[in-house]
């Protein structure tokens, strides 16, 4: 799965008004941080990405919890208590896992889902409809071994 960096500010503005929204200029710079990176970012890398005085934390906090609420971002959590954000495609559910290095917390996005069938077994055998899953992957990266 590409990052979803091609997403022009333009189609994420319209996003936004479409939710009743503007593309304010600290939610427009956000979403340039988010373009530009591969990984997941937290509020506080969010925030460190941004030129000074653009924006501050409380305003990255309130338009990442915006952002996510109209389905432009999508919230991970890596096991480090640390909420984590990425830009979605438009009618994507950002559904897909990570793995993560214990060591220097790299990122690598694995787009391989091989859950679906246990998934429906595990639904099916405790009488659950509509069952979802979270799974992320921890190891040290080839730079830390």
């Amino acid at each position: 799965m590409n990052p979803p960096r091609h997403l022009d500010l333009v189609d994420l503005g319209e996003r936004l008004r479409r939710k009743s929204h503007k593309l304010t200029g600290p939610r427009q710079s956000i979403l340039t941080v988010l373009r530009e990176n591969v990984r997941p970012l937290s509020n506080k890398q969010i925030h460190a990405a941004l030129q000074p005085g653009e924006c501050d934390l409380a305003t990255v906090y309130r338009s990442m919890r915006l952002l996510e609420e109209a389905g432009i971002v999508k919230r991970f959590d890596l096991g480090d208590g640390l909420a984590r954000y990425e830009l979605l495609r438009e009618g994507d559910d950002g559904h897909h896992h990570h793995l993560v290095c214990n060591r220097c917390a790299s990122v690598v996005e694995i787009a391989e889902c091989f859950t679906g069938e246990l998934e429906e077994r595990i639904a099916r055998r405790n009488g659950f409809q509509a069952v979802t899953h979270r799974l992320e992957f921890f190891g040290v990266c080839p730079a830390c071994q």
